[in-house]
C-alpha cells in the first residue's frame, strides 16, 4: 500500500508533467516571449531618465575578434550534445602587467581552440597577447576543454597568476613580471582531472597564502569526449550527490598545494556551479557558499581555518532545490553587510524557480540566518539565468544588477519543454543515463532570452531597465563581468556568450555622479587581498563590498573595489577589514579618483 508521502510525490510529479505539457504547447503559438521593445533604444531618452546607456562597443574595431566554441561531446551523446555542450564561455578581468589598466580573458571550449587574453592599449583599442605570453593555446587534445579561470598572486610576488579550470586537467600558470606565464602545473599538486564548472581564490586559514576551492560538476571519471557509458547524468532533478567533487587546495608555499577537502569537511558530490566567499559570521575567517544544480545549495561556516561545516538549513538558505548557477554579493540596501545573490531558472507557466537574495537579518557575530528578499526587491525572476553582477551602473550610491541570460537557442518555434518533461518524471535509473533523454533536434529551451539589468532605486528595490539603457539583444550569455577599461570611474559591462561572440558595453554616464574607487594590496594577507572587506561611508549612508577571487558564474570582476557616492561632494571614511584581521580607517579620502591601498604592517 502506498504511503501518504509516496502518493503526494505522485501527485507533484504528474501536476508538474501535465504543467509542462500544456505550457510547451501554448509555446509553439508564441505565448511565451520578452516584453518590451526589440530594437531601437533610445539613448538621449536613457541618459535623460537614467543618466547612463550602456553603448556596445564595436569588438571587431576595437581589437577583439574573439568567439566562443562550444565543447565537441562524445557522439554517444548526439541526442542531447546541445544540453551538455551548454558551458564554457567565461570572462574574466585583470590587470597582468600592472600597468593600472584592466585587461580581458576569455576562455574557449573546443579541442585545439585558442582562449584570448586582451590587454588593453589605454585608447578603447586591445591587443591580443595570448599567445605571446603563453595564455592561448591551452585546449590541446588530451587535456580537456577549458571552462573558466581565477586570477590570484598565490606567490605573493605582486603579479597576479591565473588557475584555468576544465572539464580536463586543471592547470596553474604564474606571472612572470607580467611579460609571460609559465605553466607551473607540474608538481604542484593539483589532480589530473576534473570536469570542474566554478573556482575560487580564497584564504581560507589566513595564513597569507591563497588556497583554491575547486568544484566539479561532472563526475571526474568522466572524459565527456570519450565515453564508455552514457550513465553521466544526475540521479535526480531536485536531490542529485552523483556530480563532482569538492577539492579544497592549502597553499603550502612554493608552488605547492595540497587538497584538504575530505578532512576539512567539504565531501560532498553535488553538481556545483559557482561559489563564493565571505566573512559572514564576524571571526574574520571567509565562509564559503556554493551554488547547486538538481539540489539545494550550501553554506560551509568556517571553524577559524581549521575545518567546515555545512549549516545551509540552519541559515535557511538550503530547504528548497533549485538550480543554481551564480553566486555574488553585494550590499544592496546600504546596510553595511553583504548578501549573497544566486540565480536559477525562471520558464512563464513551465518552471519559477526564482532567483535568490539572501539577506542577512543581523551583523551580530556567530552562525548568521537569511532571508530572501529577492521577490520584494524585484530581482527574483530574470529567465534562464546564469552569471549575474551587482555593480553601481550610474553611481548613485545604490549598487545595481546584470543578470545573464538563455539556455539553448535553437531552432525558432520550437521548444523542448515537453520532451524534457518525460525525463523529469522517471526514476533514477532513467534520469541518470543520457540515452534515456529525447533527441533535441535541434529545439529550442528557454532560448533568445535578454539578459537583465535592474536599477537599484534606493533602500533595495529594483527597476527593470533593460530594454531602456541597453540595445535588445538575445545571446545565450553566460558569464558577466563587470569592470572600468576607460579608467573613468564608471563601471562598464563584459559578457561572454555561448558560442557566440562577446559583448562589451560601454557605459556612456552624464548624470556628473561622484565616485571613489580602491585598489587594495596586502601584506599580512595575502597579496591580492582577496577576501578584504571595504566598508564606505558619505553622507549619512554606508556601503559594504569585498575583493573577490572569483564571482558571479564563471567570471571574474576587476579587482579594484568600485563606489558611486551620487551627488556627495566628500567621503567620511572608509574602513578596511583585510584577512589578516587588521581594521585600518581612512578618513575624508578625496572623491573622483583612485585609491592604491598597501596593508600597513604595524597598525591596527
Amino acid at each position: 500500500m502506498s504511503t501518504p508521502k509516496q502518493i503526494y510525490k505522485i501527485l507533484a510529479i504528474i501536476l508538474f508533467i501535465v504543467l509542462l505539457i500544456g505550457s510547451a504547447l501554448l509555446s509553439h503559438e508564441g505565448v511565451f516571449h520578452l516584453n518590451g521593445d526589440t530594437g531601437g533604444t533610445n539613448e538621449q531618452a536613457a541618459l535623460s531618465k537614467y543618466g547612463f546607456y550602456l553603448e556596445p562597443v564595436d569588438i571587431k574595431a576595437a581589437g577583439i575578434d574573439f568567439r566562443h566554441l562550444c565543447p565537441v561531446v562524445d557522439s554517444k551523446l548526439n541526442n542531447i550534445a546541445l544540453q551538455i555542450a551548454s558551458m564554457g564561455a567565461s570572462v574574466a578581468i585583470v590587470d597582468f602587467d600592472n600597468d593600472g589598466w584592466n585587461d580581458i580573458y576569455f576562455t574557449n571550449s573546443r579541442t585545439g581552440s585558442l582562449n584570448a587574453l586582451y590587454r588593453n592599449l589605454h585608447n578603447g583599442k586591445f591587443e591580443n597577447v595570448g599567445a605571446q605570453v603563453g595564455l592561448a593555446d591551452v585546449n590541446k587534445k588530451g587535456t580537456g576543454v577549458s571552462m573558466g579561470t581565477v586570477w590570484g598572486d598565490y606567490d605573493n610576488d605582486g603579479f597576479t597568476d591565473v588557475f584555468l579550470y576544465k572539464w580536463g586537467k586543471p592547470e596553474l600558470f604564474h606571472n612572470i613580471g607580467g611579460k609571460k606565464f609559465v605553466n607551473a602545473t607540474e608538481g604542484s599538486g593539483l589532480p589530473n582531472w576534473v570536469n570542474a564548472n566554478c573556482a575560487i581564490w580564497l584564504d581560507f586559514d589566513n595564513d597569507g597564502k591563497l588556497d583554491l576551492f575547486l568544484g566539479g560538476y561532472y563526475n571526474e571519471a568522466f572524459d565527456l569526449s570519450n565515453l564508455n557509458t552514457t550513465k553521466i547524468m544526475p540521479e535526480s532533478f531536485r536531490y542529485a550527490n552523483n556530480g563532482g567533487k569538492n577539492y579544497l587546495f592549502k597553499n603550502l608555499g612554493n608552488g605547492k598545494f595540497k587538497d584538504v577537502a575530505a578532512e576539512y569537511g567539504l565531501i560532498s558530490t553535488k553538481w556545483k556551479l559557482a561559489a563564493g566567499a565571505a566573512d559572514f559570521n564576524g571571526d574574520g575567517y571567509p565562509e564559503l557558499y556554493v551554488a547547486n544544480d538538481y539540489n539545494v545549495d550550501e553554506f560551509y561556516i568556517n571553524e577559524k581555518g581549521k575545518g567546515f561545516v555545512e549549516r545551509g538549513k540552519l541559515v535557511g538558505i538550503g530547504n528548497i532545490p533549485k538550480s543554481g548557477m551564480s553566486v555574488s554579493f553585494g550590499d544592496i540596501n546600504n546596510s553595511g553587510m553583504l548578501g549573497i545573490y544566486t540565480t536559477n531558472i525562471t520558464e512563464p507557466g513551465i518552471l519559477i524557480q526564482g532567483n535568490n537574495y539572501w539577506q542577512p537579518k543581523s551583523s551580530a557575530a556567530g552562525d548568521p540566518s537569511f532571508v530572501n528578499l529577492a521577490q520584494l526587491s524585484g530581482i527574483e525572476n530574470a529567465g534562464w539565468s546564469y552569471g549575474a553582477q551587482f555593480g553601481d551602473l550610474n553611481n548613485d550610491g545604490f549598487i545595481d544588477l546584470y543578470a545573464a541570460n538563455g539556455f539553448i537557442s535553437g531552432k525558432k518555434n520550437t521548444s523542448y519543454w515537453y520532451d524534457y518533461s518525460k525525463v523529469t518524471g522517471g526514476n533514477s535509473k532513467i534520469i541518470g543515463d543520457a540515452a534515456n533523454w529525447p533527441d533535441m533536434q535541434g529545439k529550442s529551451q528557454s532560448g533568445y532570452q535578454q539578459n537583465k539589468i535592474w536599477l537599484n532605486n534606493s533602500n533595495g528595490l529594483f527597476e527593470d531597465v533593460s530594454n531602456q539603457v541597453c540595445p535588445y539583444i538575445t545571446f545565450d550569455s553566460r558569464s558577466v563581468a563587470m569592470v572600468d577599461l576607460w579608467n573613468r570611474g564608471v563601471l562598464d559591462v563584459v559578457v561572454a556568450n555561448q558560442n557566440n561572440i562577446p559583448l562589451i558595453y560601454k557605459n556612456n554616464s552624464k548624470n556628473n555622479n561622484h565616485w571613489i574607487d580602491f585598489d587594495l594590496h596586502g601584506t599580512l594577507s595575502n597579496a591580492s587581498a582577496i577576501c578584504a572587506k571595504v566598508q564606505l561611508e558619505w553622507n549619512g549612508k554606508k556601503q559594504m563590498q569585498i575583493v573577490s577571487g572569483g564571482s558571479g558564474f564563471s567570471a571574474q570582476n576587476q579587482h579594484r573595489i568600485h563606489f558611486g557616492i551620487g551627488k556627495s561632494t566628500t567621503a567620511d571614511r572608509v574602513t578596511i577589514y583585510w584577512p589578516s584581521g587588521k581594521i585600518e580607517k581612512l578618513e575624508k579620502p578625496q572623491i573622483d579618483q583612485l585609491h592604491v591601498i598597501t596593508e600597513n604592517k604595524t597598525n591596527n
